[in-house]
């Protein structure tokens, strides 16, 4: 199972190239899945492409999640039209949903994350296991490493991304938070990023201590570990949101036969020429 990261696939290109056109981001999008399914179809399977929603449960169990997102990219680049840019990813993905032979899995309350680390650990259950390569640069998937049956790919970087112990990773990540999702570190206080306070120092000597004895009830921190626990560790995921995922992908039925007609419908010449490369091949095991 080939598992594609679609809103950071996206959104890392268009950033880079300043893309802000329906035409080219389209052909952006629909190349690079070309790619990665030629790339990988014939050790890992099907392409699902895994899709953010909208009013994400982190938001609802930690408003101060992402929520400088917007104001942060407009202040990075205040030439890219972002509205429009939106607009783009989700026409883009739903032509998706209705002309390729791939899952498309999107849904409310949900974030890529949430649907990668869900279809991952559902490939631990009896009967399900299969090689995944999930295609994403976030390094948030590290943890979902420790499976044996997972790699990760980075767009961004060009390589594999591994790492040693990502399970040691993860309570690292726990403990030190996401500045860039504005989860703050265990020492700091839910509001500080939000409120543009300097966190508390996290050093490497106060994670070690913790990697040693872990974290227990009493310690005045804990309430916070389990803050970001929650939010970063896949593993966290609310059962009905996990149920909802799986529901989803099992009722996603691909539509066949409408490649062509789609590509050339938008004049995307230079993808019509390599339209096998869109195809999905079953699995080859050795």
């Amino acid at each position: 199972m080939i598992l594609l990261d679609y809103s950071q696939i996206a959104l890392s290109n268009i950033i880079v190239q300043k893309l802000n056109d329906e035409k080219m981001i389209r052909h952006m999008i629909l190349n690079s899945i070309r790619m990665y399914n030629k790339k990988y179809r014939n050790e890992y399977g099907q392409m699902v492409i895994c899709a953010d929603g909208m009013n994400t449960w982190r938001k609802e169990f930690f408003p101060e999640y992402k929520a400088h997102r917007k104001k942060k990219r407009a202040e990075t680049d205040s030439t890219m039209d972002w509205t429009e840019v939106f607009r783009i990813l989700n026409l883009v993905r739903e032509e998706l949903k209705d002309n390729f032979p791939y899952k498309v899995v999107h849904m409310e309350g949900a974030e890529a994350d949430d649907i990668i680390g869900a279809l991952v650990q559902n490939t631990q259950e009896f009967g399900n296991h299969e090689p995944v390569m999930i295609i994403s640069s976030d390094k948030d998937f590290i943890q979902l490493h420790k499976y044996s049956n997972v790699k990760q790919f980075s767009p961004i970087q060009k390589k594999a991304v591994s790492d040693k112990n990502p399970r040691t990773y993860c309570f690292e990540h726990i403990c030190r938070g996401d500045k860039g999702d504005g989860i703050p570190n265990i020492l700091s206080a839910d509001n500080c990023l939000d409120e543009g306070i300097r966190q508390t120092p996290l050093r490497k000597p106060v994670v070690d201590k913790y990697l040693r004895i872990s974290i227990e009830k009493d310690d005045k921190y804990y309430r916070n570990y389990l803050r970001n626990q929650t939010l970063i560790d896949l593993e966290f995921i609310p059962d009905d949101v996990v149920e909802n995922i799986l529901d989803c992908f099992g009722e996603s039925t691909p539509p066949s036969g409408k490649v062509f007609d789609y590509l050339r419908e938008h004049r995307l010449n230079e993808l019509m020429d390599n339209i096998g490369d869109f195809t999905q091949y079953n699995m080859v095991r050795t």
